[in-house]
């Protein structure tokens, strides 16, 4: 069977056979990890919700900008996510 994340050469997922990770991710990696599918990793990358450069018909996505956006849960600073600030009555 066919697998997306691996080399068919040597098994290894890509990026990996130097021993650490490649740069970049790819689209089949981030569908994996996510559980959806590929073609609404596509649509969350047009749309901006996920980290990515659009190169002609490849998007490149970092491995730093997609796990920032991945333990931040996509949220951006200034998203609207900050307590509002403390008010004190004064009697």
């Amino acid at each position: 069977m066919f697998d997306p994340l691996t080399n068919s050469d040597s098994g290894h997922p890509r990026g990996v056979e130097s021993g650490r990770p490649s740069s970049r991710i790819s689209v089949a990696e981030i569908a994996l990890r996510l559980d959806i599918g590929r073609l609404t990793v596509y649509a969350m990358l047009e749309q901006r919700i996920l980290p990515g450069v659009r190169a002609g018909r490849k998007w490149v996505i970092t491995r730093h900008a997609y796990e920032q956006w991945e333990r931040t849960c996509g949220t951006r600073e200034g998203a609207g996510l900050v307590e509002p600030p403390e008010v004190k009555v004064l009697n």
